[in-house]
This record gives structure tokens, C-alpha cells and sequence, in this order.
């Protein structure tokens, strides 16, 4: 298991990916159509920033008010990743025992493998919505193929870990001998080649 500080350099370096295909939008945007069914641009926004804030929904705490990603991606996305970092700071708070859908884990632990992880497929979504080009980290390919292999079928499925929560789509069929950021978008129901 990853020591705290270690957590908090992974989320850090992924949230700054992250931040940084934000940063790099052209104006008018942030409506345009995502690989994630039913989602435009600013939705991957909103939706990495809700994903942040149910990583407080078992501690005292939340994420400190913001503006709405559709008003202020940027903002809305800083002022979370701010408030995950400042968390993952806290002695009091990284080893806190937190209830989560898939049973009880840390709040460190938990950050890292849901909010942290999601980030990863997320800032390719949102820099295909944007019309950016963007490949993921050949390291964090690495760590992802074996999760990607065994995603349970529950995790496919709309509605299970609560109504209108999809985690993953069905997979998309991607050839064998793709290179694997091809492969491990496909078993996470992306289409490598949306655009």
C-alpha cells in the first residue's frame, strides 16, 4: 500500500495534467460533445469535481464553496483539487476511516484509488472534447492495464452504485495489437479514436 505522501504526489502530479488541458481551452468550448456518453466539456469538469466531493461524504468536512464548472472550469476544478491536497496533508484526515461503495477503506486510500485514478481517463475525455491533443502518461498506462482487465461486470452496470451513476461503459472492441492506451480506453468504454 502507498505511504500518504506518496498518494498526495501521484493526485498532485495527476490533477495538474489535469488543470493543465483546462488551461489550454480555446474559448467556447466547454460545450463541445465529450467521449463520455451524454457529457459535454464542462461536464468532465463538474463531473472530476463531484468525484472530489464524495471523497468528503464520510468526514465532517467538504469541499469549500466554489463557482460551477459550466461558470469557471478552472476555478471550480482548483478550488477541489486545493481542498483534496489540503486533506491529503492532514495527519488527522489521511488515515480517517471512510465508508465507500466497494466497503471501508482511508480517505487517503480512497482518494487515491477513485478521485486520483479517475483523473487519468478523464483529462484524455476532456482534452479529446477539447479538441486537444493528449497522451497519457506511458507510467500510468503501466499501473492502469491490470485494473483495466478486471473490472467487475457490477461496475458496468447503470444504477449500481447509485441512480444515474455510470462507472464504466461496455467495452469498445479494440484490436489486439493497438498500442495500449488504444487497448486500456476501450476496456474503460472509450473509443480511442473519438473525435
Amino acid at each position: 500500500m502507498a505511504d500518504d505522501q506518496e498518494v498526495l504526489a501521484r493526485y498532485s502530479r495527476r490533477a495538474g495534467r489535469f488543470a493543465d488541458v483546462i488551461s489550454g481551452a480555446a474559448p467556447g468550448r466547454w460545450s463541445a460533445p465529450s467521449p463520455c456518453a451524454d457529457w459535454n466539456a464542462a461536464d468532465v469538469v463538474q463531473h472530476a469535481v463531484d468525484m472530489h466531493a464524495a471523497m468528503f461524504a464520510s468526514t465532517p468536512t467538504g469541499l469549500t464553496p466554489a463557482p460551477a464548472a459550466s461558470e469557471d472550469p478552472l476555478g471550480a476544478f482548483n478550488s477541489a483539487r486545493a481542498d483534496i491536497e489540503r486533506a491529503l496533508r492532514d495527519p488527522a484526515v489521511v488515515g480517517l476511516a471512510v465508508q465507500t461503495p466497494m466497503g471501508p477503506s482511508t480517505f487517503a486510500a480512497h482518494v487515491d484509488t477513485v478521485a486520483s485514478a479517475d483523473l487519468v481517463i478523464h483529462t484524455w475525455d476532456l482534452a479529446r472534447a477539447l479538441g486537444l491533443d493528449y497522451s497519457i502518461d506511458p507510467d500510468e498506462l503501466e499501473d492502469q492495464w491490470q485494473g483495466a482487465q478486471q473490472i467487475p461486470d457490477i461496475m458496468r452496470q447503470p444504477g449500481a452504485f447509485g441512480p444515474g451513476i455510470v462507472v464504466f461503459g461496455p467495452v469498445v472492441e479494440v484490436s489486439a495489437d493497438a498500442p495500449r492506451q488504444d487497448r486500456i480506453l476501450g476496456l474503460l468504454g472509450r473509443d480511442p479514436y473519438w473525435t
